[in-house]
């Protein structure tokens, strides 16, 4: 792979090359995917998502929406730092080409902040709900109506796939979706390849899928167009990673470690004891002992030792990435750049303890129930309303939940898969709260 076209500036329906040299500084192409981003109304709904603690109404719980900002000024610090020692070694693609080091700290603040736009209501539990449905749910009947791939998309369903669709999706009149760059989507794709083989390596980038079925083919240009490495054979679809995929992967994995046991402490799930002990690991080297001792705050004092954390880990990532840069251009890199980082014992720690005290705390535990059985009433209504509605059979019960969907969701789909991945995009895109009201209102508990 080589940087000239790792940064490639096109978009979709382009007839013609985006040349960086060319570009207006003021309102750089990169900067412009950001601000698509954030008006969009995908990632506005993520306010309303769970991170932690699902429909938690406490003010210091990070929602979805939070989270992603977090990850993309983190991302942003890390893709600036890497993209000075990029161009300091590869001059050319400044004197030539005009890429600077903060296009690098843009690309990654993008795909950053749209990491998490595809996930569904109810964090992680909702993703298996969607999946379990069609698994071992009502919608198991479909299994034998559909290709293998497409029914892999369905009880393996997945948010970053669910994402790139978001993104990338046509709908009459709109072609491409939000047409980002294609290096903003090529670092926003983390595991870049389709729903089977199931991890058919240890590599990181073949933990999970990207994309589903239905946007193989676009996918596959984004791809080809930046020059990422095909790595499967004979009819299955995938590549090895976009490098600053790993950068966006970093920052998240930097921020969901730090910042949701942030929560946990502040949520009284961890104590403060236990975070100091944790953290100032993490920070020995950098920690000004004078100023913490006078914090007199928990609060205070877990947001000092935040900052350096994330600080530390940050250089370290960048560190990991500029030793390795070379090997990850021709695909041999198999890792997250956490997995080297030397504090990954400590990280690990952590995400133990917050997995113990945190994500299966009697609150997360008791709420992802119900949104396991908010989402599964939803698909059922709807995947039988829509399909019925196909087939001209549809009750005046039909008629009257569809008219609950969106314009954007009446668009007709001739297959099946289609019409199925079409309804579980609806439940995904579903705020907690928009989610729960329609569940409630499907069940007679709100008339008005």
């Amino acid at each position: 792979m080589n940087w000239e076209q790792l940064l490639s500036l096109r978009r979709q329906g382009d007839t013609g090359k985006r040349l960086r040299i060319e570009q207006d500084d003021t309102r750089l192409g990169f900067e412009v995917d950001y601000d698509r981003i954030i008006f969009s109304s995908a990632f506005r709904s993520l306010q309303d998502k769970t991170q932690v603690i699902p429909l938690s109404k406490t003010d210091f719980v990070h929602t979805r929406l939070t989270h992603s900002l977090e990850v993309s000024v983190v991302g942003r610090s890390i893709g600036r730092l890497v993209g000075k020692k990029i161009i300091e070694k590869h001059p050319h693609l400044k004197e030539v080409h005009g890429f600077q080091a903060n296009d690098f700290g843009a690309i990654v603040a993008a795909a950053s902040l749209a990491h998490d736009i595809g996930n569904p209501p109810f964090g992680h539990s909702g993703e298996k709900a969607i999946g379990e449905y069609f698994s071992i749910g009502k919608g198991k009947q479909f299994k034998e109506q559909l290709s293998a791939k497409e029914w892999q998309d369905l009880i393996d369903f997945e948010g970053n796939a669910n994402g790139f669709s978001v993104l990338t999706a046509n709908r009459p009149g709109v072609l491409g979706g939000n047409r980002l760059t294609y290096a903003v989507l090529g670092a926003f794709m983390k595991y870049p390849k389709e729903s089977l083989p199931k991890k058919p390596t240890q590599n990181i980038a073949d933990k999970k899928y990207g994309f589903f079925q239905s946007d193989k083919n676009f996918f596959k240009e984004v791809a080809l167009e930046l020059g990422m490495i095909p790595n499967k054979e004979k009819n299955d679809i995938g590549f090895e990673r976009h490098p600053l995929a790993y950068l966006v992967e970093a920052a998240d994995d930097i921020c969901y470690t730090i910042i949701d046991f942030e929560d946990g402490i502040n949520l009284g799930l961890v104590s403060e004891d236990f975070a100091l002990e944790y953290l100032i690991k993490l920070v020995k080297d950098s920690i000004d002992t004078p100023k913490y001792n006078t914090l007199s705050t928990k609060e205070d004092r877990i947001s000092y030792l935040r900052a350096l954390a994330i600080g530390s880990l940050i250089n370290d990532v960048v560190k990991i990435f500029v030793e390795n840069e070379e090997v990850i251009l021709q695909g041999n890199f198999p890792y997250a750049l956490t997995d080297k980082s030397k504090y990954k014992a400590q990280m690990n720690d952590i995400i133990k303890l917050s997995v113990k005290n945190i994500y299966q705390s009697r609150e997360v535990v008791e709420k992802e129930i119900v949104g396991y059985q908010i989402i599964q009433t939803l698909l059922d209504k709807f995947i039988t309303a829509f399909n019925n509605k196909f087939n001209g059979n549809t009750s005046n019960y039909d008629q009257l939940l569809l008219k609950i969907l969106p314009d954007k969701f009446h668009e007709e789909k001739e297959d099946l898969y289609s019409r199925l991945l079409h309804i579980c995009h609806y439940v995904s895109l579903l705020t907690d709260g928009k989610a729960l009201e329609i569940f409630d209102t499907i069940n007679g508990k709100k008339t008005s």
